[in-house]
């Protein structure tokens, strides 16, 4: 998906309902400024327990806070709202929570408010699409106002960056008894709440009451701008200020333009192309494997303009559990075996629809596949449908092959393969529904080690037994990208894609 970014200078009484100011004014406040995002679709929702995708994280991750963080050079967790950590044993996680610090509400963070937000977000009647960030979790206890126990049935190495992860950010749990947090956010983040315009703009200010130093930012607007190309043409104009994922389409005419600097790095991002292996004949192996060596990655790849990786693992190289191994581990591109395959096994002719996202990179995959598998001897259409509704439709398994991504908040192999193609997470984040006992294991294995070289030994197992299986069929892994006025100070966005406005500020 495209979002970008638009700075714009603070003015006084001539502050536009939109959040865009006139270029260049000055803030009451010194050094203080606003900020209008656009991106081109709206957010799913605002809760970190009741969502699951990108758009909707670029929000919650300015409101909300999680226990832990990841440092954006080392990917390592470091404390955030936790103060400090012990394992008194390998199943024993205790927390000691930072103090006097208060939600947005006024209502106060401490270890009952822990509680309850990981309570809701096991809770099997309120489905969350990442409750399998705790699933190992057994019990989770107040042992004193500002220490919250959790116990694991087994050990869990993955915890602490399972605990950084934006969807085990904790809520208010005052605000989530009495209202729709997915509508209003209530956090203890640098960021607050003021308004979302559904289709149109999400509004946020400034926490003057933030338990750190207040941000420089006063205000954020996140504004809906359905076609890419007149956001774009708002950074040629001088209009907007950052860019971030830049669509490949548009890298050569922003590395181009005066004033912007543009960065490219290694993300932790992974693209797939994937079976619904509950239908057929998308459940047998040999038309996948069919599939596999008709359609080439490499195709698509090569439109990126170096935006995109090419590599048959899942597993990418800046997530924790990759083996060079498995880059080349996958079918490789082979269009006259893979119709012979077609052939030999019946599937001339067979009717596909390939469901597709309405983001520019995902209708780009769409149209690459349909023509390399009509290639093939396959009967392809493509479908598209808007973000959330999209989702929903992948969710609940009503496709025949579809086109995801996985941006891999946590950078860990293990909360990669477990909710996308763990059994446990059919229904939830395993949109393809692949149910493989002896891949569970493995996955299984590799979380319940504490021991991080056994980790990435089970890891690389299941990587290379996903490839083979053919779940999925990788098309690229990802490269995090900013198009940024030299002006700005201060933006971090790691190999995750992630960033936060909060350390922001201009020259």
């Amino acid at each position: 998906m495209t979002v970008l970014l638009l700075f714009v200078g603070c003015s006084n009484s001539e502050s536009s309902s939109d959040g865009n100011n006139g270029e260049g004014a000055e803030s009451d406040n010194e050094g203080a400024f606003e900020v209008t995002y656009a991106t081109t679709s709206d957010a799913a929702g605002l809760s970190p327990i009741d969502t699951n995708d990108s758009v909707s994280s670029n929000v919650t991750y300015q409101v909300y806070e999680t226990l832990f963080k990841q440092n954006p050079d080392t990917l390592e967790p470091e404390p955030l709202l936790a103060d400090s950590y012990e394992n008194p044993d390998e199943n024993t996680w205790v927390i000691k929570l930072k103090e006097d610090i208060e939600f947005h509400d006024g209502t106060p963070f401490n270890a009952e408010a822990v509680k309850y937000t990981f309570d809701q977000l096991k809770d099997p009647e309120r489905a969350a699409p990442r409750a399998s960030l705790l699933a190992p979790v057994e019990s989770i206890e107040v042992q004193d106002e500002y220490t919250v126990v959790l116990k694991t049935k087994e050990p869990y190495g993955p915890m602490l960056a399972a605990l950084s992860h934006t969807n085990a950010a904790i809520v208010s749990p005052e605000a989530d008894k009495e209202g729709d947090i997915n509508k209003e956010p209530v956090g203890t983040g640098p960021f607050v709440f003021e308004s979302w315009e559904e289709g149109n703009q999400i509004t946020l200010k400034r926490n003057e009451n933030y338990w750190q130093e207040p941000a420089a930012i006063e205000k954020v607007t996140y504004k809906i701008v359905p076609e890419t190309s007149t956001a774009i043409s708002m950074l040629e104009t001088g209009e907007v200020q950052f860019i971030d994922q830049i669509p490949s389409d548009h890298i050569n005419r922003i590395e181009s333009l005066q004033g912007i600097e543009v960065q490219k790095t290694e993300g932790t991002r992974v693209s797939y192309l994937g079976f619904n292996m509950e239908k057929e004949p998308f459940n047998d192996l040999k038309f996948r494997q069919a599939v596999a060596y008709g359609v080439n990655q490499e195709a698509y790849v090569s439109q990126l303009n170096d935006l995109g990786v090419y590599s048959e693992s899942i597993i990418g190289p800046k997530v924790f559990g990759y083996d060079e191994e498995a880059k080349s581990a996958g079918y490789e591109f082979n269009p006259e075996k893979a119709k012979q395959m077609i052939k030999e096994n019946g599937y001339e002719g067979q009717e596909i629809t390939l469901l597709a996202a309405n983001r520019d990179n995902y209708l780009k995959m769409a149209e690459i596949v349909q023509s390399q598998l009509s290639d093939m001897g396959l009967n392809v259409s493509i479908e598209t449908m808007e973000w959330a509704s999209f989702l929903d439709v992948a969710r609940k398994g009503d496709f025949d092959m579809t086109f995801l991504g996985w941006a891999n908040s946590t950078a860990d192999g293990s909360e990669l393969l477990y909710p996308n193609l763990h059994s446990d997470n059919i229904g939830a984040s395993n949109r393809v529904r692949f149910d493989n006992s002896e891949f569970n294991q493995l996955v299984d294995e590799s979380r319940t080690s504490v021991d991080q070289e056994v980790r990435k030994e089970k890891l690389h197992e299941a990587n290379l037994l996903a490839i083979e299986t053919a779940p999925w069929v990788v098309m690229s892994h990802g490269v995090v990208t900013l198009g940024y006025d030299e002006s700005i100070e201060g933006l971090v966005v790691d190999p995750t894609g992630m960033w936060s406005l909060y350390p922001v500020t201009r020259k």
